[in-house]
């Protein structure tokens, strides 16, 4: 256990430092982070958090950014990475630390740029008791949610639920509005998505059904995919995908996309197809392990 909180703690350190310093280097304040931060600020100020339209995050998030609202916006940035990304490693060595490698994935170091949800809630899959991070961003976290569900896990969910509409009722339908404002594509409907239909054949398989759920989701850039990581669990398993998956980064690298639907098309090209092979290959046995896994 004291190796485990070790290089959990190693890894939280290193990934928090670095994204402060890309915050401070290139200006970013917060990133997308700000506008948790903003959520908590107008909370806490007792005051309509919805007074932008640019604040598309549920009242959920809010809870997550409170205690980082008196930090600087680079160090609230870097220390939100930084804990989400021990958290998730923690989650992760429970079995070893083979499933460590998934930190080299394109995803994870998209979302860096931009401070994302994306590991907090993978840790929430991990962790029962931070399975609420999934309502911090519902088309990543539902996914997750519906996958990984536990009696823990669902009452943590409820009680932040039923604080969040302590604190303001009227939210969700607040939230709703601003959410149309989402700009998005969905991998299953972007060619060649159609194909993660495929994943069904393995019904059986929680793995199967979280490639197929987040196919389903309304998604953004790569950094949405970064959860995907949950599916493969041996060294193979993860060193391929997490090699396709530079396929979108050296892409993204060399050309600017002009459109959602071209974000899209990367995106299953070279992360969502490869999880499919990982998921199509696996046997039955695998899929009998995988089940009683966590």
């Amino acid at each position: 256990m004291r190796v485990r909180i070790a290089v959990s703690a190693a890894i939280g350190a290193a990934s928090g430092i670095c994204c402060w310093f890309l915050m401070k280097h290139f200006h970013q304040d917060a990133a997308d982070f700000r506008w948790a931060l903003h959520l908590a600020h107008q909370v806490l100020a007792r005051q309509n958090p919805y007074d932008t339209p640019f604040e598309q995050y549920p009242l959920t998030a809010a809870f997550f950014a409170l205690p980082f609202v008196r930090l600087q916006p680079e160090v609230a940035a870097g220390a939100f990475w930084g804990i989400s990304s021990s958290l998730l490693a923690f989650g992760l060595t429970r079995t070893g630390y083979v499933r460590l490698l998934i930190f080299l994935a394109y995803p994870y170091w998209a979302g860096i740029l931009t401070v994302q949800w994306s590991p907090l809630i993978a840790a929430g899959a991990l962790v029962p008791l931070l399975l609420p991070a999934t309502l911090a961003k519902p088309q990543v976290g539902l996914p997750v949610l519906l996958t990984h569900m536990s009696r823990r896990g669902l009452i943590a969910c409820s009680l932040l639920a039923v604080l969040s509409l302590a604190v303001m009722p009227e939210w969700p339908l607040l939230w709703l509005q601003q959410a149309r404002n989402y700009q998005h594509f969905i991998p299953l409907v972007v060619l060649p998505g159609p194909l993660l239909v495929l994943a069904l054949l393995r019904y059986r398989s929680r793995d199967a059904w979280l490639l197929f759920l987040s196919a389903l989701m309304p998604q953004r850039w790569f950094f949405d995919s970064f959860t995907l990581w949950l599916i493969p669990k041996s060294r193979r398993e993860i060193i391929w995908t997490v090699f396709f998956s530079w396929g979108a980064g050296i892409w993204r690298w060399y050309r600017m996309p002009h459109s959602f639907g071209e974000v899209g098309r990367w995106t299953v090209l070279f992360l969502y197809l490869p999880m499919l092979v990982v998921v199509l290959c696996r046997g039955k046995s695998s899929e009998n392990t995988e089940q009683l896994d966590s």
